[in-house]
């Protein structure tokens, strides 16, 4: 078992500057679990006091039901993968994954089988010989990661292991580190500020911005049911529309003016959307769920095309409809060119809403 339990965690520095406020997640034992948010909202703050690089000021910490606030960080049984690999550079690979064993007194045939085994599945046999000099950015987050491996520790910590790779290796390197997560069977806490990452590699997302949590939940979850607009806007790339919309009632039908356009609610829709009639909302919808209409019709409305971004599989447009931008993933093979007007018709049963002044979601979320 290596269950992770953050309860009430909070983190002030001097001056009262406050970095993780009131933090309740639970890592449960083998849970892939990423902590995403913009820079500066406290995520790698709240890695660093599991692994016991920063001191807890509230709340209480316990991995595997022990409480951990005041243990040192070598005997909390964790190992950690930094962002810059940490490697010793006048060590070679094979030297730099056994000297936490060596420095725990390991036998010299254990720590052999060990660094050899992580070899093996990390596919860096070859290179064990080597400096780190003379690997590449991906070789070396590899021997980073084998370092953490060979400790057999209950939990592994990830503070953003790829934000140093181009762009190829970085998708190259989320699927291994995936694949690994399997073979090892592991408890596995990654943060990073990419929510692309976030989606594909976790069975659990930590949503956070400016120290506090806003949701939690599995990544299909959260992209289809975002609690408050920021989630919503965070999750998703290109991130979710935003159309602030006035509610009114016409003839039993709840309708959304933008100003330029009306388009009808969903009938599942409007037993929720009736109390803000005569108010502003923020109406959002995924680009995937803005559909090209070609003759137009009932909830359609025109929009004039800024940018099209063409991607191979799909193409972006960027569109624009009075003074709020919009942006619509579409198929390829259509023929669209910088000025035309288009008409798109939102899926409106995938619409979401939120609060003009709370941002909070309007429509209530299934349960888990």
């Amino acid at each position: 078992m290596a269950k992770v339990e953050l309860i009430g965690i909070g983190k002030v520095y001097e001056g009262n500057v406050r970095a993780v406020d009131n933090a309740n997640i639970t890592v449960e034992d083998k849970e892939f679990v990423v902590f995403v948010g913009p820079s500066g909202c406290g995520k790698s703050t709240t890695l660093r006091m599991v692994a016991g690089l920063e001191d807890i000021t509230e709340g209480e910490l316990f991995i595997d039901g022990e409480k951990m606030n005041d243990v040192p960080p070598k005997d909390r049984n964790i190992a950690m993968v930094f962002q810059n690999y940490a490697l010793y550079p006048h060590m070679s690979v094979y030297e730099n994954m056994a000297f936490g064993l060596r420095i725990k007194k390991v036998p010299k045939a254990e720590i052999d089988k060990r660094v050899r085994d992580a070899a093996k599945i990390l596919d860096i046999e070859k290179f064990l010989e080597r400096k780190p000099k003379a690997l590449s950015g991906g070789q070396r987050q590899r021997v980073a990661v084998g370092r953490a491996i060979v400790r057999n520790p209950k939990v592994f910590l990830f503070d953003e292991p790829l934000s140093n790779l181009d762009a190829k290796l970085r998708v190259q390197m989320r699927a291994e580190l995936s694949s690994l997560h399997l073979r090892l069977n592991a408890t596995m806490i990654y943060v990073t500020h990419d929510q692309v990452e976030a989606m594909t590699m976790a069975s659990k997302i930590v949503v956070m911005k400016d120290g506090k949590v806003q949701q939690i939940g599995s990544p299909l979850y959260l992209y289809n049911y975002p609690n408050n607009k920021f989630v919503a806007g965070f999750i998703g790339s290109p991130p979710m529309n935003f159309l602030t919309v006035k509610i009114s009632e016409e003839g039993g039908v709840v309708v959304l003016d933008e100003g330029s356009f009306k388009i009808k609610a969903h009938p599942s829709h409007m037993e929720h959307l009736k109390k803000y009639v005569g108010k502003e909302v923020f109406f959002g919808i995924r680009p995937e769920d803005m559909v090209y209409s070609q003759s137009g019709g009932d909830n359609s409305f025109a929009a004039k095309i800024t940018v099209v971004e063409p991607l191979g599989a799909d193409i972006h447009l960027w569109l624009s409809t009075g003074s709020q931008p919009l942006v619509a993933r579409t198929e390829p093979h259509y023929d669209f060119k910088v000025g035309d007007s288009a008409n798109f018709m939102p899926k409106m049963e995938k619409a979401r809403y939120f609060d003009k002044e709370t941002e909070l979601a309007v429509l209530p979320s299934p349960a888990v």
